[in-house]
């Protein structure tokens, strides 16, 4: 089997108005779609994502409404199907579901202290999914999409955690957040053989050089 690369890409900006929330086996779920801004980078990257040499053998998505939304302007312009993948869903994140970031924070001296010290706080949700099952969740879904597609590139559009849950694991970093993936950031994978070695990470040269895309 020759190298190939899995592309993990992040939903463009959700609209953090909306109060949307779906029934998931974890529990309800915050299920925003895009914000104006979100279908504005979804563009950009699909524009980007043209220019794969070779094109992707297959796209898939987390079924959040964010994530699908991000994937179908890629690929109904190319003419490929999205297929949805549960287990490619965000972190479940009990009672901080649809919460902004800035109320949790606010709710709790020590998450701001944790946060201002470069730690980790989504473990502490109530309620929420263990870390170490998200992880093992994460890994099995890719893991079986790329047992589907033996040969070609696979792009994979999901969520911040669910990228930093895959990474973490191929890199060996324990923490469940280790770094934060830009909306429609593209993280890549080279599978070789077995192994998997990170190519890049948080790539957004679509927003940043946008000519660089131009057809």
């Amino acid at each position: 089997m020759s190298e190939r690369l899995l592309l993990l890409v992040r939903h463009g900006e959700s609209d953090f108005d909306s109060d949307h929330m779906s029934s998931t086996p974890r529990g309800d779920q915050w299920d925003p779609p895009l914000s104006a801004k979100g279908r504005e980078q979804a563009a950009s990257l699909a524009r980007r994502l043209r220019w794969l040499d070779p094109q992707p053998v297959a796209v898939y998505s987390s079924p959040l409404r964010r994530a699908m939304e991000t994937a179908t302007t890629f690929a109904d312009d190319v003419g490929v199907q999205v297929m949805p993948e549960d287990d490619l869903m965000e972190a479940h994140i009990g009672g901080w579901e649809a919460k902004p970031f800035e109320e949790i924070l606010a709710s709790d001296d020590e998450l701001l202290h944790r946060v201002r010290s470069q730690r980790p706080i989504w473990s502490k949700a109530p309620g929420g999914e263990r870390p170490a099952d998200f992880r093992l969740r994460v890994g099995g879904a890719i893991g079986r999409i790329l047992e589907r597609h033996p040969e070609g590139d696979v792009v994979v559009v999901c969520h911040g955690g669910v990228i930093n849950a895959y990474c973490g694991e191929v890199l060996g970093v324990r923490q469940e957040m280790f770094f934060l993936p830009e909306n429609t950031s593209v993280n890549s994978v080279e599978i070789d053989d077995g192994e998997r070695r990170i190519r890049f990470l948080n790539d957004i040269v679509h927003l940043t050089d946008p000519k660089l895309f131009d057809t």
